[in-house]
């Protein structure tokens, strides 16, 4: 498996509270632009419109060799999920008021592109905070601990 693009933000702002994994469609030279890592999903964001899960805000940058068959580099792009987990997702989102948010993209071990897509409920600004200093907590133990 070969990551190709994380997004550490996600961590950040929202509570991650189930993860799925996802097939994503893409053109030929968006595949190629995939593998050299030219990817960002900092800003990106999952919505279900027509029984489909498109992914919004992702950017892929455009292929050099790829001149005329190159496409826009911040296009809605489709993510493949079964039926039954499209059902489930549309459940959460609804219902429950949360969030589908991009958390990494890699390349499996038999070449396909891969989005892992979280079910996310957003964080208060106190709750970031509140992450912030148990971190740094944690880090000042284990160093008082080395010492």
């Amino acid at each position: 498996m070969k990551l190709v693009a994380n997004n550490k933000k996600a961590r950040h702002d929202y509570f991650i509270e189930e993860t799925y994994e996802a097939g994503i469609s893409l053109t030929g030279t968006e595949i190629k632009s995939v593998r050299q890592g030219k990817v960002s999903i900092k800003e990106s964001y999952a919505k279900i419109e027509n029984q489909e899960i498109i992914l919004y805000g992702m950017n892929i940058s455009p292929y050099e060799q790829g001149n005329r068959f190159n496409v826009e580099p911040v296009r809605p792009r489709k993510l493949l999920f079964h039926k039954r987990e499209i059902r489930k997702l549309i459940g959460y989102t609804t219902l429950k008021g949360l969030t589908l948010v991009p958390l990494r993209m890699y390349i499996n071990d038999r070449g396909k592109a891969k989005v892992e897509i979280a079910v996310a409920r957003g964080k208060k600004e106190y709750d970031k905070r509140h992450d912030i200093a148990k971190k740094d907590a944690d880090r000042r133990m284990k160093q008082a601990i080395r010492k």
